[in-house]
């Protein structure tokens, strides 16, 4: 008998478990389980101390892992590109227990990739995609080139999830595969990189000016969650002000770069005002639209 949720060794063990979902692994050549595993069931929970817990079981000849699962996790999941095969898992598996349909309705949810959820996810991927850009130039000015093509294809991916988002689908870990069937232009840019006879530093210097048009192109559209909250009041804003929004937090690390390239491209004002706790002469920078 395959293990269903009823199978567990403890009906307890998934305490405010809202359902759970089973994923089988058949031969995929990108496959998200452990290859002596079977099945993957995952238990999701309305809250949930750590992100995942995971625990692993033998029913008969099946073995199995069992992960519970935050739905706060999967949302950030989704948003973050964190944990991404057991998100994979859970929009793609099987629904073998929902407690009055809330599992299939909050996975509708993500599975739609709508609204402010898509938003979210492409700033991110903006905000990962100016920091690999920068980091590449770094690397390059240092002439670490290793270093610095690798942040430059990192970047290059980063734009390639844009691209897929805009088109509102989700990006996967295998992002050039999906992209070999919906985005040839993007892909073969790709493949001519990986694959040209030019030498490194020309490889380089073509991705940076890649994705350098790719920013600017892309900035003021892929910070529309940021400009947003921003807009919500008059007055201006610390960084840490805005790395406490829902909305942002996802990306805090990245806020400050996100920031300095908006005011170098006029969208938003730096303003410097006299700090409150008295520095010195510091004073402190905030921004406002």
């Amino acid at each position: 008998m395959e293990p269903t949720i009823f199978s567990f060794p403890d009906t307890d063990r998934c305490p405010g478990a809202i359902g759970a979902i089973v994923y089988r692994q058949e031969g995929e050549r990108h496959s998200p389980l452990p290859n002596d595993f079977d099945l993957l069931i995952i238990a999701v929970c309305d809250d949930l101390e750590d992100d995942v817990r995971i625990e692993h079981f033998i029913n008969r000849d099946v073995r199995y892992q069992l992960l519970q699962v935050g739905k706060s996790c999967l949302l950030r999941s989704l948003v973050s590109g964190d944990h991404p095969d057991i998100l994979r898992c859970f929009l793609q598996g099987d629904v073998i227990w929902d407690v009055e349909g809330e599992l299939t309705t909050f996975r509708s949810e993500l599975i739609q990739f709508k609204g402010d959820l898509r938003s979210r996810r492409r700033f991110k991927e903006y905000s990962r995609m100016l920091r690999m850009y920068t980091e590449a130039k770094h690397y390059e000015q240092a002439k670490d080139l290793m270093d610095a093509y690798y942040c430059v294809m990192q970047a290059l991916k980063h734009y390639a999830n844009i691209e897929l988002i805009e088109q509102g689908i989700l990006p996967e870990s295998v992002t050039w595969e999906q992209m070999l069937s919906l985005n040839p232009v993007v892909y073969k840019l790709f493949h001519e990189l990986t694959n040209s006879q030019e030498t490194l530093s020309q490889r380089i210097d073509l991705l940076l000016l890649t994705n350098e048009f790719a920013i600017v192109s892309k900035m003021e559209e892929c910070c529309t969650p940021l400009l947003r909250v921003m807009e919500c009041r008059k007055d201006t804003w610390s960084v840490h002000e805005l790395s406490q929004f829902p909305e942002l937090k996802h990306a805090k690390e990245d806020l400050p770069l996100v920031l300095s390239k908006l005011v170098h491209h006029s969208l938003i004002k730096e303003v410097t005002l006299a700090a409150a706790n008295g520095y010195g002469e510091g004073r402190e920078i905030r921004y406002k639209t």
